[in-house]
């Protein structure tokens, strides 16, 4: 494809760790100026920005659309960089970094005021986490600021996992993106506040819930996930997300697909189904056979629905242990809560 407007560095994953890093000089140099420049992680790309800089952090929410008080992510490339950047790190917080970092594990520590205020959206505490991905871990330490950096999308759009995807949504937005070819997990890390006696999961993501438990014991979910009256106190708890242009709905009974593609082709729709097993009746349909692959594919999926034209999208709904609440966790974002109900 022919990239416009944004810089693209392209990275070579055959070429050697410094030959990449000082491939990679001018976009870190490009951080430290405060310009803004996406980046591949194990989960999504990242949207990168200064995280020490009130106004490169800004460009944040402009180029994305998203509102100002949905706080952001600070990511690192060393867990030295963390003392500058919260007041303490709990025994059970250091057990957890231990087990998961780098990895799909954000946690939520109280604040230093080093930080740019709007990082944390007026909030005392702060999200971070310490990606996996080869690729965002040399561009992470030759950046030697912190990067705050949600995910690289405009404001309430699927997710991209690849750099194609942020183009489409950010093309001329943004400064750069290093491309590091597809992404992963597939959908973004968890989220886990360990400011509390015990600690709270605020978003299910990469790493599971059964994971957390087995290093450092029973921890608690937070309820107020789906209420939009509070101010989120991570990422992804508040607004729409993850949507594609079409309307999206989970489908409880995987009996009923048949007769729904039917129904919402009488009625001049263009019909697109995500399921374990793929449907010859749909406009089109994609299949994915594990909970797994449809936490791989399900942003790419949305996307390429819109691509196709599909008007309407139904999805299999799936298990929510592991990381199936994670996935479901998404859905309802992206459905807006529309479900098929299973049959009585």
């Amino acid at each position: 494809m022919s990239y416009k407007h944004t810089r693209v560095w392209n990275v070579d994953k055959n070429k050697t760790i410094d030959d990449q890093a000082l491939f990679l000089q001018e976009s870190t140099m490009w951080i430290r100026d405060n310009k803004l420049v996406a980046f591949p992680t194990e989960t999504v790309y990242g949207l990168g920005a200064n995280a020490l800089s009130d106004d490169a952090v800004s460009e944040i929410f402009k180029a994305k659309g998203r509102p100002s008080d949905n706080p952001l992510i600070v990511h690192i490339g060393e867990k030295e960089q963390l003392h500058q950047l919260v007041e303490e790190i709990p025994d059970h917080a250091q057990r957890l970094m231990d087990a998961f970092w780098p990895g799909a594990l954000t946690l939520i520590f109280k604040a230093k005021p080093t930080i740019a205020k709007n990082v944390t959206a007026g909030l005392s505490t702060v999200g971070i986490r310490m990606p996996s991905h080869p690729i965002a871990q040399i561009f992470l330490r030759e950046c030697q600021v912190p990067v705050a950096a949600p995910s690289a999308n405009r404001s309430g759009r699927p997710s991209p996992t690849s750099a194609e995807h942020v183009l489409l949504d950010l093309d001329g937005r943004i400064d750069g993106i290093v491309d590091g070819g597809k992404t992963g997990i597939g959908l973004e890390s968890t989220v886990l506040s360990i400011v509390e006696e015990t600690p709270v999961l605020y978003r299910p993501g990469g790493v599971t819930k059964e994971e957390i438990e087995d290093v450092i014991g029973k921890i608690d979910v937070d309820r107020s996930l789906l209420n939009q009256k509070e101010q989120p106190k991570s990422p992804g708890m508040k607004y729409t997300h993850y949507a594609p242009e079409a309307a999206v709905y989970i489908v409880e009974d995987a009996n009923q697909i048949h007769s729904a593609i039917l129904t919402a082709q009488a009625r001049g729709e263009r019909v697109g189904v995500l399921a374990k097993h793929y449907y010859d009746q749909a406009d089109e349909s994609i299949d994915a056979q594990s909970v797994q692959k449809l936490a791989q594919v399900l942003y790419e999926a949305l996307r390429e629905f819109d691509k196709r034209g599909v008007s309407i999208i139904f999805v299999e709904a799936v298990s929510t242990s592991g990381v199936g609440e994670a996935v479901m966790n998404r859905l309802e974002k992206a459905s807006g809560g529309k479900r098929l109900m299973k049959r009585s």
